[in-house]
């Protein structure tokens, strides 16, 4: 019995081949291959990292202003000052077409926010001379008596 199984071990051995064991390293930064590689694609992810961040942090500020610009008290803020500057305008077009020759005014002036609004009536026509902060000058002119057809 002995036998049999050394002629079956002997049947069933196969020449082993071997080579000599090679060990390095597989980071880039130690074995010097690849090495400019490995670190423009590292400089890159944390680039990007830095512009994720970044833009992350630029969307959440504006959720924020977007956020306090309609609170409830801001809209009721913008509410009164668009009604506060119709009734400003309304009485300056009241006083521009005012149809009346002794008491009325040919002339008015009204500063409004650093920009200062001049108008002058003379020779059927309105003149509205609004200048602003800058120095910036803008002139219209428009038929005093308020006969508007197109």
């Amino acid at each position: 019995m002995r036998t049999i199984i050394a002629a079956i071990v002997l049947l069933c051995a196969t020449n082993a081949g071997a080579s000599e064991m090679v060990w390095g390293f597989k980071n880039p930064s130690f074995s010097g291959q690849g090495y400019s590689a490995h670190v423009l694609s590292t400089e890159q992810l944390q680039f990007n990292r830095k512009q994720d961040i970044e833009a992350k942090a630029e969307a959440e500020q504006r959720r924020i202003e977007r956020e306090l610009e309609n609170s409830t008290l801001n809209k009721f803020l913008k509410n009164v000052e668009s009604r506060i500057y119709a009734q400003i305008s309304k009485q300056m077009v009241d006083a521009m077409f005012a149809d009346c020759t002794d008491t009325c005014s040919n002339t008015g002036t009204a500063e409004i926010e650093g920009s200062t609004i001049v108008w002058v009536k003379a020779d059927g026509y309105i003149t509205l001379t609004i200048t602003q902060e800058d120095g910036t000058i803008t002139e219209i002119s428009i038929p005093a008596d308020g006969d508007f057809s197109f």
